[in-house]
C-alpha cells in the first residue's frame, strides 16, 4: 500500500468518529489490526459508520459537558431519553471509569431536568445498576453510585416506588457508613446521600430511628473525652462526622416530638463540645445544629430552659468575634459570619430571614429548620436546586411553596439569560469592581499629582 494511504487511514477513522476516543477504538478492533482490500460501502464500512453514530450516546462525558442550558435549547426530550438509555446501558461496562462516568452522567441529567415518567419505567434497572456499583466499585464509583441513588429519590419523592429503592440500597449504604476498611470519602458521600434518602422516601418510623441511631454512632465518637483538656483535635474522620452530624440533624427535623425530646436531652448538653473542635468546618456544623435544636425545643415548649446558657453563649460569642492569628482570614471571616447568627438564635430566638429566588418566584428561609433543608438539597443538587424548586413537587411541598407556576415557551424565553448576555454582564461587573477597588487603594496616585 503506498504510504500516503498507510498515513491517512487512522485520520479517516478519527474524523469519522468525530473526535471519540472510544470509538476510534473500536473501530480498529473491527479492522483487525491487519491491512486488507475493503470492497465499497461493505459491511466493515457500514459497521464503522454505524460505530461513529452511535458515539454520541457512548461518550458518558458527552452529557456533563452539554449541562442544562444545551439541553433546554437545542435538545428534545427525545434526544434526552436516548442518550440516558445509551447512559443506563453502560452502567454495566467493564471498565470502572466508564461506569462512573455514566453514573455522574444519569446524575446530571436528573439534576437539571425532571424526568420522573422516564425514571418510573426504569427505576429497578437503575436501582440494580447502583447497588452492584456500590457492593464491587472502588471509592469514586461508590459515591457516584450513592449520589445518583440520592436524585432518584429526590426525582420519584415519596411514595412506594421510592420506598423500594432505600429498602434495596439502605443496607448497603449503611454498611459502608459503619465499615471503617472503607475509604473517608466513600463514608462521608454515604452518610450525605443516605439522609437525605430516608428524608424523601421512609415511611417506617422504625426504619427512621434505626437510621437516626447509625449517624448519631459516627459523629459523637468527636465529642469531648475528659483527657481532651485543650479541645478537640480533627482527624481524617472529621469530615465523615461532619456529614453525619448534618444529615442526623435532617433527619431530627421530620420525627415526632416523644422522639426529638430524647435526642436533646441526649445530646444537646455534648454538642457544645464540638465548638472546640480545631476544624472550622465542624464548629461551623456544630454551631447550625445548635441553634437548629434550640429551635426545636422552644417550638415544643415556650418556655425551654437550658441549664448551661451563660457558657454555652460565651463560648458563641467568642467564635462569633474570634480574631485567632494562627486561623486563616477566609475560615475567621466564614465563622464570624455564622456565629452570629447562631448566637441571636440562642438568646434572642431571632432568625435573619434570607430570600431565594427562582425563576418568577420568591421563596423566604425565615427559620433554622428551612435554612438547613435547602442547604441539603442544594448541595445535594447543585446548579439544579432552582430548577427543582420551581418543577418538583415534593420540593415545592417540603419548602410550602404549592404547585408548580405554569409559564408559556414566550415568558419562559424572555426571562432566560443567554451565555453571551450572562457573559457581558459579568466583565462589566468586574470591571466596575476593579475600577472601584483601584480608586479607593491607590491614594499615592492623587498625592503625586499634588506634588
Amino acid at each position: 500500500m503506498p504510504k500516503n494511504k498507510k498515513r491517512n487511514t487512522p485520520h479517516e477513522l478519527r474524523s469519522v468518529a468525530g473526535g471519540g476516543g472510544g470509538a476510534v477504538v473500536r473501530s480498529r478492533g473491527a479492522l483487525g489490526g491487519q491491512h486488507r482490500n475493503v470492497q465499497p460501502f461493505s459491511d466493515e464500512d457500514a459497521s464503522i459508520e454505524t460505530m461513529s453514530h452511535c458515539s454520541g450516546y457512548s461518550d458518558p462525558s458527552s452529557f456533563a459537558e452539554d449541562g442544562p442550558e444545551v439541553l433546554d435549547e437545542e435538545g428534545t426530550q427525545e434526544d434526552l431519553e436516548y442518550k440516558l438509555k445509551g447512559l443506563i446501558d453502560l452502567t454495566l461496562d467493564k471498565s470502572a471509569k466508564t461506569r462512573q462516568a455514566a453514573l455522574e452522567g444519569i446524575k446530571n441529567a436528573m439534576c437539571s431536568k425532571m424526568l420522573y415518567e422516564f425514571i418510573l419505567e426504569r427505576r429497578m434497572t437503575l436501582t440494580d445498576s447502583i447497588e452492584r456499583c456500590l457492593k464491587k466499585g472502588k471509592s469514586d464509583e461508590q459515591r457516584a453510585a450513592a449520589a445518583l441513588a440520592c436524585v432518584l429519590c429526590i426525582q420519584l419523592g415519596p411514595g412506594i416506588e421510592s420506598e423500594e429503592i432505600l429498602k434495596t440500597l439502605g443496607p448497603v449504604l449503611k454498611k459502608i457508613i459503619s465499615d471503617g476498611t472503607m475509604s473517608i470519602q466513600t463514608r462521608q458521600t454515604c452518610a450525605t446521600c443516605f439522609g437525605v434518602c430516608c428524608f424523601v422516601a421512609t415511611d417506617d418510623i422504625t426504619e427512621l430511628y434505626s437510621t437516626l441511631e447509625c449517624l448519631e454512632n459516627i459523629f459523637s465518637k468527636s465529642y469531648l473525652k475528659e483527657k481532651d483538656t485543650n479541645g478537640i483535635c480533627s482527624t481524617p474522620n472529621t469530615v465523615l462526622h461532619i456529614s453525619s452530624l448534618l444529615s442526623w440533624t435532617l433527619l431530627l427535623t421530620i420525627c415526632p416530638i416523644n422522639e426529638v425530646k430524647k435526642k436533646l436531652e441526649m445530646h444537646l448538653h455534648k454538642l457544645p463540645s464540638l465548638l472546640s473542635c480545631d476544624d472550622v468546618n465542624m464548629r461551623i456544623a456544630a454551631g447550625e445544629s445548635l441553634a437548629l435544636l434550640f429551635e426545636l425545643a422552644r417550638g415544643m415548649d415556650n418556655d425551654f430552659f437550658y441549664e448551661d446558657m451563660e457558657s454555652l453563649t460565651q463560648m458563641l460569642r467568642a467564635l462569633a468575634t474570634d480574631g485567632n492569628k494562627h486561623r486563616a482570614k477566609v475560615d475567621k471571616r466564614k465563622q464570624r459570619s455564622v456565629f452570629r447568627d447562631v448566637l441571636r438564635a440562642v438568646e434572642e430566638r431571632d432568625f435573619p430571614t434570607e430570600t431565594v429566588k427562582f425563576g418568577p418566584e420568591r421563596m423566604y428561609i425565615d427559620c433554622w429548620v428551612k435554612k438547613h433543608t435547602y442547604d441539603t438539597f442544594k448541595e445535594v443538587l447543585g446548579s439544579g436546586m432552582q430548577y427543582h424548586l420551581q418543577s418538583n413537587e415534593f420540593l415545592r411541598n417540603v419548602f410550602e411553596l404549592g404547585p408548580p407556576v405554569m409559564l408559556d415557551a414566550a415568558t419562559l424565553k424572555t426571562m432566560k439569560i443567554s451565555r453571551f448576555e450572562r457573559h457581558l454582564y459579568n466583565s462589566a461587573a468586574f470591571k466596575a469592581r476593579t475600577k472601584a477597588r483601584s480608586k479607593c487603594r491607590d491614594k499615592r496616585a492623587d498625592v503625586g499629582e499634588f506634588f
